[in-house]
């Protein structure tokens, strides 16, 4: 795969490097010069040097030399939409290789008709104790119920799990609603047209609705270490459940429903729905802890977070999300496991941090996690900026989170590329801007930049939400009128939007900056800075001004001359 795309790359030297399989079927864009090195050629300029005798003024020749350094101006708006459509491309051809997908057609049959028998599987108002069910039928989903009676009808086990059962006891609304069966994932695709099969270490099968819905289908598994710990002493002799490593690197085990719910991390996490019965059943006491608001891991706290650190980062989400508190054993379990988390997927930490950020809890979970000392691992400049910065610093960054926090509780939709921006403003004003990258391509600060990069070749951020989130934060700088831009080119960048936003929450978060949004928001230029060198490049880090460069206008040959002679004459007379 070409590595032009590569945010440390050098643009120059991959312009022609040639595609390998994995890109083959890629749009031809991805074939083309990378669009940074758009960013670095003067194309609005004539290609000859301009004479040393020149002397006229060029100031739109300063503000494209600005355009290489900020990436939002007329030479690159073009370039912009390429390098994004360019990395959606390239990620799209990763995802199809890495994820083990069952081929199946793009339009799946609709589901037939309910036979006379599936007509008499409903989920009962009532119990056949006479006692009302314990959760309403009519707050289940109608689709997720059509999978767990079809299921039933075909003589299998099939109940609700986790989250929703949860949230349903809580008095909130699921996210989604998932279903554990005794069916294999062959026999689930068998009974549903509208399915197909995914995941490599576990399969499982997805059903299809209108609307793009997806109901979960699981079939029930085995803890790994249970059954290793019940395993004859001669696997330990070949290797295969000896030491101390209880890291699960494998759970494709299949099992009944109560090793299912003993498998999951977290009590309330344990709960199933039998729908036909209109009862909750209950086998790691999950009930008793949602009474309590407790959240306690299924077995020895210690074992189960080295069996998967990554439930520190669960244990946070469920604890900033529902209010809820973390058992005492628990925790402490937590904070011992935290130096275990580079031995988990960069990947699943990456996803299950922007979990975190999309919940709208960002602030009380980065909290948390700061407190367990998880940020070194998981955000380092983050953890490194409230180290340097203190009180000061923590009421900042903060505030980011809280202002980040409110627009996701009342529903704004935000691309993960704003989250992640939104977070990373304090940080990347906090420091001098990176040197820019061969080809002159513009850097944010260097602390983001190695962030953003080690999250594309380890955690497999996509490309594209990183160069996203890099070109937010070098708007930032034109939007609060630190550096002066041409009001109509700046505005057609199709990220102009959602730059905005993000300065948006770093006005509320700050304070500053409220007249210069306004007046981008009414459609006008802001005045420039004070601070700034009166809006016409800023300034060095050292504080001296930041000299233009001119471009001199080249002269006729006839005035050449004039002014050779000219000065010849003075010179004589000299």
């Amino acid at each position: 795969m070409s590595s032009n795309l590569e945010l440390t790359a050098a643009p120059s030297e991959q312009a022609t490097a040639p595609e390998n399989e994995a890109t083959a079927s890629a749009p031809s864009d991805v074939e083309s010069p990378s669009p940074l090195l758009a960013q670095s050629a003067p194309t609005a300029r004539a290609p000859e040097p301009p004479s040393e005798d020149d002397v006229d003024d060029d100031e739109d020749d300063d503000d494209e030399a600005d355009a290489l350094d900020a990436g939002f101006d007329d030479p690159v708006l073009g370039a912009a939409a390429e390098v994004l459509a360019a990395a959606e491309a390239q990620d799209a051809a990763e995802a199809a290789a890495d994820e083990e997908v069952e081929q199946v057609p793009t339009v799946l049959e609709p589901e037939p008709e309910p036979t006379p028998y599936e007509r008499e599987l409903h989920a009962p108002h009532v119990r056949s104790t006479g006692e009302p069910a314990e959760i309403d039928p009519d707050e289940l989903d109608p689709d997720a119920l059509k999978v767990v009676l079809r299921l039933h009808q075909h003589g299998h086990q099939a109940y609700l799990v986790g989250g929703c059962v949860r949230d349903l006891l809580l008095g909130r609304k699921p996210k989604d609603f998932d279903v554990a069966t005794s069916a294999h994932p062959n026999e689930v695709r068998a009974i549903f047209r509208n399915c197909r099969l995914i995941g490599r270490r576990f399969r499982l099968a997805h059903v299809y609705f209108k609307g793009g819905k997806i109901i979960e289908v699981s079939t029930f598994r085995a803890n790994p270490t249970e059954l290793e710990a019940a395993a004859p002493a001669a696997q330990e002799d070949e290797g295969e459940g000896g030491g101390d490593d209880l890291l699960i690197t494998h759970d494709n085990v299949f099992g009944t429903a109560q090793q299912d719910a003993r498998r999951r991390d977290f009590t309330i996490n344990g709960l199933f729905y039998d729908v036909s019965e209109g009862r909750v059943i209950d086998y790691v006491r999950g009930r008793r802890d949602l009474d309590e608001r407790f959240i306690r891991t299924i077995g020895d706290p210690e074992v189960r977070m080295r069996e998967d650190p990554v439930r520190i980062l669960r244990a946070v989400r469920f604890a900033a999300k529902l209010d809820l508190d973390i058992e005492s054993r628990t925790y402490a379990a937590m904070e011992g496991a935290v130096e275990d988390l580079p031995r988990c997927a960069p990947a699943r930490l990456l996803e299950e941090t922007f979990r975190l950020i999309r919940g709208g809890v960002s602030a009380p979970a980065l909290k948390l996690l700061d407190a367990l000392d998880a940020l070194k691992l998981l955000l380092p400049p983050v953890n490194a900026y409230l180290k340097q910065h203190g009180k000061e610093g923590e009421k900042t960054f903060y505030a980011f989170a809280q202002a980040l926090d409110r627009r996701v509780a009342a529903g704004e939709p935000l691309d993960d590329a704003i989250l992640l921006a939104a977070l990373l403003v304090p940080i990347s004003h906090s420091g001098p801007p990176a040197e820019p990258q061969d080809g002159g391509r513009p850097s944010v600060s260097q602390v983001v930049e190695e962030l953003l990069a080690g999250f594309v070749q380890s955690a497999r951020l996509p490309r594209r939400i990183a160069e996203r989130c890099r070109m937010l934060l070098l708007a930032q700088r034109t939007l609060s009128g630190e550096r002066r831009r041409k009001s109509a080119a700046f505005r057609r960048h199709p990220l102009f939007g959602e730059a905005l936003t993000v300065f948006e929450m770093s006005v509320e978060a700050t304070g500053e900056g409220r007249e210069q949004l306004e007046a981008w928001k009414a459609g006008e230029v802001p005045p420039p800075r004070a601070e700034s060198s009166d809006g016409e490049g800023g300034s060095e880090p050292g504080g001296q001004r930041k000299r233009r460069r001119r471009r001199r206008r080249r002269r006729s040959s006839g005035e050449g001359a004039a002014s050779a002679g000219s000065s010849g004459s003075g010179a004589g007379e000299a």
